[in-house]
């Protein structure tokens, strides 16, 4: 008996443990919600194939497919991704860096982006009171403030996107997302046009780098046991070699060994292949090494026009990047997809069968064995 779509995802998606809580299958019907750091499937619907379906990262995805839709060429498996230049940056404004992750770069592009009618408004992710990480939209700058910096719990944001959409918002939004996020507009975009309502409003997607997202009740709890929810003002992972989990609070900072927050790791990313959100316009993450910057990497021509008025407008700093720097990227790039890779065999048991990936196994056999 063939699964309807509602079907397939809760069965082969969410009860396998696949489900990366992106959010690209709620904002658009009844049937799934997110709740509480997981989505659930309030009823059973009878199509056959949904939005939903097409648009989850996790149940049926063709990287080639997908790469010419998005970049006009075809998806390879030894590096970044689409990169068209490189630098290291950092916001210009005091304010900004102070709140954002790092050198503020993705708070400063997005206000730079609504300030220049690149788009009318951002889907950003923001924490409630409770802790749990949820999509929101923001259409000024101080609301682009509020929701600055990174939480390291998986959040539903895309539906927040698709809310927004379907409830009449005509403008064009940005969307600032990690790479299963990135992944599922991405899908979205090379889905067939009788499914792209909401799409035809993404107007810029920031992807973060992500090498894994945390279950949140249990995190949350952990978290509660170092100090009050309401005391805690940032928390932040240096890059490599500190191996620590930074907790900033009203009365100074808690270090916490990285080992000791892997536990929380949600399953589904150790399925994931992309740590540098590939399919972007911009990705953005920490520079190696140098406190205070950003890595940024640009893929699109939408990203480069946005980063070179950004640039004359002085809304950032921007530099080279060490050429060691990329090399160490790469190589942490490439580790990901092998073990992402490695992993979706070992789960399968077949070589052959690459879970949700559509791809050339003999292509992915020879990336393993290089």
């Amino acid at each position: 008996m063939e699964l309807t779509a509602c079907k397939e995802l809760e069965t082969k998606v969410i009860q396998e443990n696949l489900c990366t809580l992106c959010g690209a299958c709620t904002g658009m019907c009844p049937y799934f919600v997110a709740y509480k750091g997981r989505i659930v499937v309030r009823d059973t619907c009878t199509i056959s194939r949904g939005r939903c379906h097409t648009f989850c990262p996790r149940l049926s995805v063709d990287f080639n497919d997908v790469h010419k839709a998005i970049f006009g060429t075809s998806y390879g498996w030894d590096g970044v991704g689409n990169v068209l230049e490189v630098y290291i940056a950092r916001s210009s404004d005091k304010a900004i860096r102070s709140r954002g992750q790092y050198g503020g770069v993705v708070t400063a592009l997005m206000s730079f982006a609504l300030k220049g009618g690149f788009i009318d408004s951002a889907v950003l992710t923001r924490s409630q009171g409770d802790g749990l990480p949820e999509g929101a939209l923001a259409a000024t700058r101080k609301e682009m403030l509020l929701r600055a910096g990174s939480s390291y719990i998986a959040a539903p944001t895309i539906g927040a996107f698709n809310s927004a959409a379907q409830s009449g918002n005509k403008g064009k939004m940005g969307v600032v997302g990690t790479p299963c996020q990135v992944l599922a507009l991405a899908n979205m975009r090379a889905a067939p046009s009788d499914m792209q309502d909401n799409v035809k409003q993404l107007g810029l997607t920031i992807g973060l780098f992500c090498t894994w997202a945390l279950s949140s009740e249990e995190f949350i709890r952990f978290l509660e046991k170092k100090a009050p929810l309401s005391a805690i003002k940032k928390v932040d992972i240096p890059p490599p070699p500190a191996h620590m989990f930074e907790i900033y609070t009203a009365s100074g900072r808690i270090s916490v060994p990285l080992d000791e927050i892997r536990r929380f790791i949600r399953p589904a990313c150790t399925y994931c292949t992309d740590m540098t959100a590939e399919f972007a316009d911009i990705s953005v993450g920490a520079a190696e090494g140098i406190e205070g910057w950003n890595t940024v990497l640009v893929r699109s021509e939408k990203g480069a026009e946005l980063l070179r008025k950004a640039k004359r407008k002085k809304v950032l700093e921007i530099d080279t990047m060490p050429a060691q720097n990329l090399e160490h990227l790469k190589e942490a790039s490439l580790l990901k997809k092998k073990r992402g890779l490695k992993n979706i065999i070992q789960k399968t048991g077949n070589a052959d069968d690459l879970l949700y990936l559509k791809a050339d196994t003999k292509s992915v056999k020879e990336f393993l064995d290089g």
